[in-house]
Formats: C-alpha cells, structure tokens, sequence
C-alpha cells in the first residue's frame, strides 16, 4: 500500500518572489498549477494526495485545512496521529512524476529526504510518523538530519533532479519550461512565457 503525500499548500498569494513578472491571480494560478501536477504525480504512484491548505479552496481531494498556523505547526500537529508510513512533499514541484516518488517510498530506511536548493527539505518520507517532527526554513535539510539522528532513525539522501527543483524565482521557470510536461508549463505558456537565449545564457522572457 503506497503511503499517504501530505501536500502543504497556499491557496492565497503565494511565490511572492516571482511578483516582478506575474501579478497576485497569476502567482495564485500558477501555484494552483503546480498542486495539481504534483497531485498527479503522486496519483499515477498508486498514492493519496492530502492537501494540507492555509484556507479553503475548491477542490476534489482531501483537504485538512489549517488557519493561523505557519507550515511547521500544521504538520507537526497531524504526524503525530498520522497512522502508517507518510511522506511530506510541497506543492510547487511540478517536475515530480511517478517514478521519482516511488523512488523515495521505497526506501529500506525509517526516513528519507529530498534537499532542495539552498539547503531546503522538498520531500520527507517516514516509515513511522509519529515518531518525526519538521524544521522548516533556513537550513531545513541539515536540521532534519539531525533531528532523524537525534530520534534513533537511519535515514537515506536522495538525488532526484524532479523532486529537487522547486519554483520560487525567475530563473526556475526555465526549468519548468524545458522539462515541464504538465499543466504549469501549459500555464506558463499561455501567459505569453517562453525560452530566451542570448550570448550562451538562458532565461525566460514573456510575450504579450
């Protein structure tokens, strides 16, 4: 039986750092974008997505939604009667296929961890929930090893190319746009977005 994906998620102006090229109902559709592809991912790995939101939205799924409370607390206050193994992955990793998730289930470890950019988390897998708690912001990755060691859990690092690219600035929408195949990219696109190539470098301009 493959484990639940708790799936954190802010339905209201979110990836505030791309406010330089997408308005608020953009950022805001993008990120609905993302969650869905991500959604599918962990559908097509036999999983169950619940969506873990700051505020009611629409849809289809299970949702446990949270208010006044930041992405620690939430999570910290569901692992502890979160029955079975589980695994944590956010929501605006809309590189993430099936293949890659059930990579990271099929650990023989208590706990697994993909580290984002910057010394981030993007997934956590646990065998046993309950007997983990995160650390988000700052260093994450290094904060939840620690945590794993200091709790008596072996624990395995996991390389992932989709799983370790996450969208928060300007510069990762090139990714998404090369190796997107869901429909953030298609969201992109209809914006006007697309690859831009000068003197050797990449970036993304927008066409209106």
């Amino acid at each position: 039986m493959c484990p639940y994906a708790l799936i954190p998620f802010k339905p209201a102006n979110p990836k505030t750092r791309l406010s330089g090229i997408l308005d608020q109902n953009e950022r805001e559709a993008l990120a609905r974008a993302m969650l869905e592809d991500v959604v599918f991912a962990v559908r097509d790995a036999n999983c169950s997505p619940v969506i873990i939101a700051t505020e009611l939205y629409d849809s289809e799924d299970v949702q446990i939604t949270i208010e006044n409370a930041d992405l620690n607390a939430s999570l910290n206050s569901l692992l502890p009667d979160t029955v079975g193994p589980a695994f944590i992955i956010m929501a605006d990793l809309p590189l993430a296929d099936a293949d890659s998730i059930k990579r990271i289930i099929a650990t023989t470890k208590d706990v697994a961890f993909v580290p984002g950019r910057g010394g981030g988390t993007n997934v956590i897998f646990m065998r046993e929930p309950k007997r983990f708690h995160v650390d988000y912001y700052g260093a994450s990755f290094l904060k939840h090893t620690r945590i794993a060691e200091e709790a008596g859990l072996s624990y395995e690092v996991i390389d992932s190319f989709r799983l370790h690219t996450d969208i928060d600035e300007e510069e990762d929408l090139v990714e998404l746009l090369i190796h997107g195949k869901g429909k953030s990219r298609a969201y992109l696109e209809s914006l006007g977005f697309r690859i831009r190539e000068e003197e050797g470098r990449v970036g993304v301009v927008r066409k209106r």
